[in-house]
């Protein structure tokens, strides 16, 4: 799993049958400190998450493994809205804290 923030959203109306009724999110990998690392994703939405949040995915082989993307060519899958994070006992992001 990475953990990452929901930076926008990919509307397709276009694509493969199977993908149908699927949200894709644009989603940017993030370090502990909420600082940008790699490159951005796309990835299926099965939580319902929504841009500004923190959330977990998982890519690969792995995402294919939810009930929403099972069978589904997918390679990327937002499976966790993060609600908080702490690091040595000390709480890094809480949700609804952030400016």
């Amino acid at each position: 799993m990475i953990l990452a923030k929901v930076v926008g959203t990919v509307v397709s109306t276009k694509k493969e049958e199977s993908m149908e009724g699927l949200r894709f999110m644009l989603v940017q990998p993030v370090n502990m400190d909420r600082k940008p690392t790699g490159s951005t994703v796309v990835a299926v939405d099965a939580v319902g998450s929504g841009p500004g949040e923190y959330v977990l995915y998982a890519s690969g082989s792995s995402a294919r493994q939810t009930r929403m993307t099972d069978k589904r060519p997918c390679d990327a899958v937002i499976m966790a809205i993060v609600d908080n994070w702490e690091v040595d006992g000390e709480i890094q992001y809480r949700k609804g804290d952030e400016p």
